[in-house]
C-alpha cells in the first residue's frame, strides 16, 4: 500500500484542481481523500481556512502533562476541563482545570483513564470542543482518537489513521520501509506466539528485544540474550502491554548494541507541511525507559544530524503526518542509524525541545488542530533555530538504593530547586501530596537551559542539590552521579551508559535530620516516652545553667599533654612523681550509673564539659566511658557511645579520658573472641580514649591480662585493677587477705601494668583496711602509681579515700559533690577541703567545684525518672554485710520495684549475701554480681533458703546467668567452683576448662560489616561493626531507631524523655551553625488508619507527620510486616498488587526461584526466594494489595 501511496505525486496537480477544497482540509461527506495526496499540494502550503478557534478543551490525561496542556490553554483564552479517577480526587491536576469532572468510579484506577464512553459523554455533556490526550493512557489509541472524531469534537494530536499505522510498530516499520527510510531487522507483524518468537530468534539470531506494538516508556520491553529467556520473557512483557495500553501485542526486533537513542520532534499540518524541531538525545535510560533527556543531542556529527532530521521529515511527509509527533532512531558507534519508531503524540521529554528553540509545542498542538497552517505560525523550517542547551531530569519517586522501586506514601516535606534558567513541570509538587501506587511514578520534570552542555549539566546538578523531598524516596541521589559522571559531562553516551558505571549507585544517605526529629517528637507525643521510665517522677522544667568562662583561645596544660608528648610509661612515672594527690573525677560515668541507672546523656555532659577543660584541667582524668555506658547509650538513650567519646574528645583535649575494661569480656557481659577485645581497645584510643582500667569480675588473671595485651597493642595506659571483696582488716577473713591482693598484684605488675588500681566496686573498703592494702602495695612496688575506686554506699568513702592517700595513693576516684555519697563515689569537695593546705593538696580550686556542682545539682533533677532517691534515701552501712556493688545498688532496688518485691528489699539484700555464698564468695563486680543478683531474686521470689538451694539443685530452674557462671563462662572463681552444688546445677551439662575466650573462633569484621551494610545501608561505620560484635541485636535496634529518628541526641533532655506540649518552642541545634526552631501546634484525632496526625512549625514553615497510636491500633487489623533481618520472612519490595504466586505451601524452592509477581505503577516485579528452603506460610493472594514490606510469605530455610 505504501509503495502506491509513494507513486500517488503523479496525481497531485490533478487531484488538487478537481478537488480543491479537500485539498484544502475541508470534509466532503462520502468521500476520503487516499493519504498522502493532502502532502503534494503546493496550494495548501500558501493558504488555509482555520477552523472555529477552541473555546473549550478537556485533557484526557492526569498529573502534570494535564497541567502542562492547562497552562498552555489559559495563556491562548481557552477554558481547561479535567478529569479524574477515584483515586486522584486530592490530586493537583483537578485543580489547575476550571472545570473537573469524576470518571471510572468503581473501576481499577488506570481503566478509570482508558474508559473511552464515559470520557467521550463527560466532554459532550461539558460542551468540550477539544480534547488533548497527552502521553500515556489513551494517547496512541487511534480508535479513542476516532471516537472524539465521530462525537463532533476535535481531537489535538494526528488522524486515527496516522495514529493506527504508527502506534502499530510493525505497520510503522513498513512505512519508513517504503519512504526510503532504514530500519532495524524485525517481526513482519505482532508476534502471536512463544513459538513465533522463538522462530524469529532462532533466524535473526540473539539478542533480540520484545516491545508493546501499541505503547512506549519501557514497558513491555524485555531483552532476550539466551534461549532460555524467551517464554518468561514473551509472558511478562505480554502481561505488562495488557496492564499498561489495554492490548498485549508484541513485535520483536534484533536488539542494537551500543546505540545512542536519537529522536527527531516534528510538526506537521493539515496543508503537508512538515518542519523538525531537531533532535534529542535520550540515551541515558534504566528499563528501556528515558531518565535524563538533552537537546540538541551533544556531539551529533552535523551530517547525521541532516541525514537523520530529513528522513524524518521525508516518513511524516510520506504518511501525511499532523500535529506534533516523534521519529526515534538507533545511532550505532559506526554512525549507522536505524528508524525504529514514530510517537504519534506529545512526548515526555518535549520541554528540551520547547527551552532550546523557544516554540510552544503544546499551543502549536493546538493551533494546528485550530486549521492554522506551519507557515501562518511562523514556523517554515528555515525559521526555527537552536538557542543553547537544555537537560530535563526525570525525578521519580522510586528508590535507587532498592533497585529502582517505587515508593508511595505522602510527601511531607517538599522544597524545590528553582533560579535562572530552571524549569519545573509537575503535578505532586507540594508538602501533602499522596504518592499513589497506581499511576507512573514521575514526581517532577526539572529542565535547566544553558549556554552548553555542561553549563547545562552545572545547572541541574545545583538544581537538584537544593531539593528537599521527605516522605517517600527519590532518585535524586541517582541523578545527581549521573550529573557528575565525566562520561555524561562529556557529552558522548549510549544506552549501556547506565548498566556499565556501577558507582552510578554508590548513595551518600541524606541525613534528612530534620524530619526524623519532627518523627520522633509526635512518637513521644503520641505513644509516650521510648525510653522506659523507672518511675513516676518527671523531668523538671529548669534548663541547667553552666557557669560563666572568659574566652581562651587555647585549654590550659593538662595531664594528658604529658600522656601525648612522652607515651604511658613516661606518663605512669610522672604521676608517682606527683607531690600531690590526684583526683579521677566520675561524674561522667560512674556517679551517674550509681545514682541515675547510666542515664545521662551527651547533651549534658557535652555543655559543662567546656568548663571542665578550663578549670579541670589537673585532673589525672575523667572517667567517661565503658561499662555499662557503653549498652546503655545504644539501648536506651539511642546515641553512639563512640560518637560520645569523639565529641568529648574534641571539647576536653587536656585532660585524660579514662574507661572501664571488663578485660575478656571488654564492655560486655561475657566472654567475646580474643580479636573482638583487641579491636576494641585499638578503635577506642584511636576514638579519643587514653587510660583503661582493666579488670576481671573474678579476679580471673588470664582475663585480665587478654585486656593488658589489647591496651598495650592499641598505645593506651595499662591500669591492671584488683577487684577488692572481704575484709583485709578482719584476720577472720582468711579467703581474700592481704597476700591474695599482693599476690596477684604482683602478677598484674609482672603482666606489663602501668598503674595498679584498687575496685572496690561495693565500698566495703574500711579506712583501716585502706590503709593496711594501699600500705602493703606501697611497699611491694614503691615504683608503681597506686590508683583506688570505692563507692559511698556506707558513707564511710572519704575517709577510706583519706586514709589511702595518706598510705601512699597517688589517686583516687571522687564525683562531683552534688552527683557523690549514696552509692556513688565520696565527694569531691570533701576531699580537696580535707586536704588544702597539706602535703597532698589536690590543686583543685573549691570554688570551682561548688560552680560545678551547681550545674550537676541542676541537672540530676531532668533525670528525675531514674533518681535513685525514689527508693533510696540513705547510706546503708549493711553494704558491709551483703557486698552489694553500688553500680548494682539502686539497679537492684528498682529491679524488685518491678517483680513486687519492693517490700521485701531488705530481704533481697540480706539473701544477696546468701546467694554469694553458694557461688563460693565471689568477688561482685559485672558480670559475676548480676549472676549474684539474679541469684538471690530468684531464691526470694520462690522462697528458698541457702540449705534449701544446694538439697534441691537438680529439680530446680535455675536463672540463665546462674547457670553460665557454673559453666565457666565467666572464667574460674578464686578458690574454684563450689562442689556438689556446681555439678547439681550443671545436671550433666558440660563445662569450660580454661579461659573462656581462648576456644572462641574469631569474628570475621568483613563478613559481619557486609551483613551490617545489608540490612542497614552503606552508611554503617567500623564503630558499628565493633558494636555489633560486641552487643549484636542492640546495635541492630539502635540503627534501625537512629534511621528512623535522626540525631534525638541533639534534643535537650526533657523533650528527649518525654517530648514537648502542644504550643511548645524549642532550639535545636543539629551541627555547628545550624540550628531548628521546632514549634509544636496541634496533635490530630485518630483515623481510619489508626494515626494521628501531628503538626509542627519548622523554621517557620508548616510541617506534619502521620503516627501511628499504637494503643489504639490494637483494635485494628494489618497486614503484618516482614521481619527484618530474617531470610526467610519474605516481604513486599514495593507497594503494589499481587498478579500472580507462582508457589503453594510445603513447595520446596531453591534461591533465587521466582515465587510472586507484583506489579505497581503499571511495572512488574518478580519476588525471588532470598534462600532455598520450604514454603512455610503464604500471606497473600492474586489482586490483593499490599504495602512496602508487607509479608508475601515464610520460607523455611535448608
Amino acid at each position: 500500500m505504501f509503495r502506491l501511496q509513494a507513486r500517488l505525486s503523479t496525481l497531485c496537480q490533478s487531484a488538487r484542481v478537481q478537488l480543491p477544497d479537500v485539498a484544502r482540509g475541508h470534509n466532503h461527506h462520502g468521500y476520503k481523500l487516499p493519504p498522502g495526496v493532502a502532502c503534494c499540494s503546493t496550494q495548501a502550503k500558501s493558504q488555509s481556512k482555520p477552523e472555529e478557534k477552541i473555546k473549550k478543551l478537556m485533557v484526557a490525561n492526569r498529573g502534570e502533562i494535564a497541567i502542562r496542556v492547562f497552562r498552555a490553554c489559559t495563556e491562548m483564552n481557552i477554558q481547561t476541563v479535567a478529569i479524574y479517577s477515584e483515586q486522584d480526587m486530592m490530586h493537583m491536576h483537578r485543580q489547575k482545570a476550571d472545570e473537573s469532572y469524576l470518571i471510572g468510579k468503581g473501576l481499577p484506577p488506570v481503566a478509570a483513564y482508558l474508559n473511552i464512553p464515559e470520557i467521550i459523554q463527560v466532554a459532550k455533556e461539558n460542551s468540550v470542543d477539544a480534547i488533548h490526550p497527552g502521553y500515556g493512557f489513551l494517547s496512541e489509541r487511534d480508535d479513542f482518537a476516532q471516537q472524539v472524531l465521530d462525537a463532533g469534537i476535535r481531537f489535538i494530536g494526528p488522524s486515527p489513521e496516522v495514529v493506527r499505522k504508527m502506534g502499530d510498530k510493525v505497520e510503522a516499520r513498513q512505512a519508513a520501509i517504503a519512504a526510503g527510510v532504514q530500519v532495524v531487522p524485525g517481526s513482519d507483524g505482532p508476534v502471536a506466539s512463544i513459538a513465533e518468537a522463538r522462530h524469529f530468534c532462532e533466524q535473526y539470531g540473539l539478542p533480540v528485544i520484545f516491545k508493546a506494538a501499541y505503547g512506549g516508556g519501557g514497558r513491555g520491553m524485555r531483552i532476550v540474550r539466551s534461549m532460555e529467556e524467551v517464554d518468561e520473557n514473551f509472558r511478562r512483557a505480554t502481561s505488562e502491554a495488557e496492564a499498561a495500553f489495554g492490548n498485549g501485542a508484541l513485535f520483536l526486533e534484533k536488539f542494537i548494541e551500543r546505540p545512542r537513542h536519537i529522536e527527531v520532534q516534528i510538526l506537521g499540518d493539515r496543508g503537508g507541511n512538515v518542519v523538525h524541531l531537531y533532535e534529542r538525545d535520550c540515551s541515558v535510560q534504566r528499563r528501556h525507559q528515558k531518565v535524563v533527556e538533552i537537546a540538541p543531542a551533544p556531539k551529533l556529527p552535523l551530517d547525521i544530524r541532516d541525514k537523520m532530521t530529513a528522513d524524518a521529515v521525508k516518513l511524516a511527509r510520506f504518511v501525511g503526518y499532523e500535529n506534533a509527533g516523534t521519529v526515534e532512531f538507533l545511532l550505532d558507534p559506526s554512525g549507522q542509524y536505524y528508524f525504529i519508531e514514530v510517537n504519534a503524540r506529545l512526548q515526555v521529554e518535549h520541554t528540551v525541545t520547547e527551552e532550546v528553540t523557544g516554540i510552544d509545542l503544546v499551543q502549536s498542538q493546538i493551533q494546528i488542530a485550530e486549521g492554522k497552517l506551519l507557515p501562518e505560525m511562523g514556523l517554515s523550517q528555515d525559521e526555527i533555530e537552536l538557542h543553547g542547551c537544555a537537560i530535563q531530569c526525570r525525578m521519580t519517586t522510586e528508590d535507587p538504593a532498592r533497585g529502582f522501586q517505587p515508593d508511595t506514601g505522602r510527601i511531607e516535606v517538599f522544597r524545590s530547586g528553582e533560579g535562572m534558567g530552571i524549569r519545573l513541570d509537575s503535578a505532586l509538587g507540594f508538602a501533602g501530596a499522596i504518592i499513589s501506587p497506581y499511576y507512573d511514578s514521575l514526581l517532577v520534570k526539572v529542565i535547566a537551559k544553558a549556554r552548553d552542555h555542561p553549563a547545562a549539566a552545572a545547572k541541574m546538578l545545583r538544581t537538584l542539590k537544593e531539593f528537599r523531598i521527605r516522605g517517600v524516596k527519590t532518585n535524586i541521589p541517582f541523578l545527581l552521579n549521573v550529573l557528575q559522571h565525566d562520561q555524561f559531562l562529556s557529552g558522548v553516551v549510549d544506552t549501556y551508559f547506565i548498566d556499565e558505571n556501577p558507582q552510578l549507585f554508590k548513595f551518600y544517605p541524606t541525613q534528612n535530620r530534620a524530619q526524623k526529629l519532627l518523627y520522633y517528637l509526635a512518637q513521644v507525643m503520641v505513644n509516650g516516652p521510648q525510653t522506659p521510665l523507672a518511675t513516676d517522677l518527671q523531668p523538671s522544667d529548669v534548663v541547667p545553667s553552666v557557669p560563666q568562662l572568659p574566652f581562651a583561645p587555647t585549654p590550659p596544660t593538662g595531664w594528658r599533654d604529658v600522656l601525648v608528648k612522652e607515651g604511658p610509661e613516661a606518663f605512669a612515672k610522672k604521676v608517682r612523681e606527683h607531690k600531690g594527690l590526684l583526683l579521677m573525677d566520675t561524674t561522667f560515668r560512674d556517679a551517674h550509673q550509681s545514682l541515675l541507672a547510666t542515664r545521662v546523656r551527651t547533651y549534658d555532659l557535652k555543655r559543662i564539659s567546656p568548663f571542665v577543660t578550663q578549670r579541670f584541667n589537673n585532673l589525672y582524668s575523667l572517667e567517661n566511658w565503658g561499662g555499662a555506658t557503653f549498652d546503655v547509650a545504644m539501648r536506651f538513650l539511642h546515641e553512639c557511645p563512640w560518637e560520645r567519646l569523639e565529641e568529648m574528645r574534641k571539647l576536653v583535649p587536656n585532660v585524660p579520658f579514662q574507661m572501664l575494661l571488663r578485660g575478656a569480656n571488654a564492655v560486655g557481659y561475657t566472654n567475646y573472641p580474643d580479636n573482638v577485645v583487641y579491636k576494641f581497645c585499638d578503635m577506642a584510643v584511636k576514638s579519643g580514649m587514653d587510660i583503661f582500667r582493666i579488670f576481671d569480675s573474678l579476679n580471673y588473671l588470664p582475663n585480665i591480662v587478654v585486656g593488658m595485651d589489647a591496651v598495650g597493642k592499641a598505645g593506651g595506659v595499662i591500669e591492671a585493677a584488683i577487684s577488692y571483696t572481704g575484709d583485709v582488716s578482719d584476720p577472720s577473713k582468711t579467703k581474700y587477705n592481704l597476700e591474695y591482693y599482693v599476690n596477684l598484684a604482683t602478677e598484674l605488675v609482672k603482666a606489663g601494668t602501668h598503674i595498679l588500681s584498687i575496685k572496690d566496686m561495693a565500698g566495703v573498703l574500711k579506712p583501716r583496711a585502706a590503709t593496711m592494702l594501699v600500705g602493703a602495695l606501697r611497699e611491694k612496688f614503691p615504683d608503681i602509681p597506686i590508683h583506688v575506686h570505692t563507692h559511698d554506699t556506707a558513707c564511710a568513702g572519704v575517709a577510706s579515700m583519706l586514709a589511702a592517700a595518706q598510705a601512699g595513693a597517688d589517686v583516687v576516684d571522687v564525683a562531683v559533690d552534688s552527683m557523690s555519697g549514696l552509692t556513688s563515689q565520696p565527694s569531691m569537695g570533701a576531699v580537696v577541703a580535707a586536704l588544702e593546705g597539706t602535703d597532698l593538696d589536690t590543686g583543685i580550686s573549691l570554688s570551682d567545684v561548688t560552680d560545678y556542682s551547681a550545674y550537676w545539682e541542676q541537672t540530676r533533677n531532668l533525670y528525675a525518672p531514674f533518681e535513685c532517691c525514689k527508693t533510696l534515701k540513705s547510706g546503708n552501712s549493711d553494704v558491709y554485710i551483703n557486698q552489694i556493688p553500688g553500680g548494682q545498688y539502686t539497679n537492684l532496688q528498682f529491679q524488685a520495684f518491678s517483680l513486687g518485691l519492693a517490700d521485701q528489699f531488705e530481704e533481697v539484700k540480706k539473701m544477696y549475701a546468701e546467694a554469694n555464698q553458694l557461688l563460693g564468695d565471689i568477688p561482685k563486680v559485672t558480670p559475676s554480681s548480676k549472676v549474684v543478683g539474679d541469684m538471690a531474686q530468684f531464691m526470694v521470689q520462690n522462697k528458698l533458703t541457702k540449705e534449701m538451694v544446694e538439697d534441691r539443685a537438680e529439680e530446680l530452674s535455675f536463672p540463665v546467668s546462674v547457670i553460665e557462671y557454673f559453666q565457666g563462662y565467666l572464667g574460674v572463681p578464686p578458690g574454684g567452683y563450689p562442689e556438689p552444688l556446681r555439678t547439681k546445677i550443671l545436671k550433666g551439662q558440660q563445662g569450660l576448662d580454661g579461659r573462656p575466650g581462648e576456644s572462641l573462633p574469631p569474628v570475621d569484621f568483613d563478613k559481619l560489616k557486609a551483613d551490617l551494610v545489608e540490612k542497614h545501608g552503606h552508611d554503617v561505620k567500623e564503630q558499628h561493626v565493633i558494636s555489633a560484635a560486641l552487643y549484636p541485636k542492640v546495635t541492630d535496634d539502635f540503627l534501625e531507631f537512629h534511621d528512623k529518628y535522626g540525631p534525638v541526641d541533639t534534643l535537650d533532655t526533657k523533650i528527649f524523655f518525654v517530648g514537648p506540649k502542644v504550643a511548645q518552642e524549642m532550639e535545636v541545634k543539629i551541627e555547628k551553625g545550624k540550628t531548628l526552631s521546632i514549634k509544636t501546634l496541634a496533635c490530630g484525632d485518630l483515623n481510619k488508619n489508626g494515626e494521628r496526625e501531628v503538626f509542627f512549625e519548622l523554621n517557620g514553615q508548616l510541617r506534619s507527620v502521620k503516627i501511628k497510636d499504637e494503643e489504639a491500633s490494637k483494635e485494628l487489623h494489618f497486614h503484618p510486616k516482614a521481619l527484618k533481618g530474617v531470610r526467610g520472612s519474605v516481604g513486599a519490595p514495593m507497594p503494589g498488587e499481587v498478579i500472580d504466586v507462582k508457589v503453594k505451601e510445603g513447595d520446596k524452592v531453591e534461591k533465587g526461584q521466582p515465587v510472586l509477581v507484583l506489579s505497581a505503577m503499571k511495572m512488574e516485579m518478580v519476588v525471588t526466594a532470598p534462600a532455598s528452603g520450604t514454603v512455610r506460610s503464604i500471606a497473600v493472594e492474586k489482586k490483593m494489595k499490599l504495602e512496602g514490606d508487607d509479608l508475601l510469605m515464610d520460607i523455611e530455610c535448608d
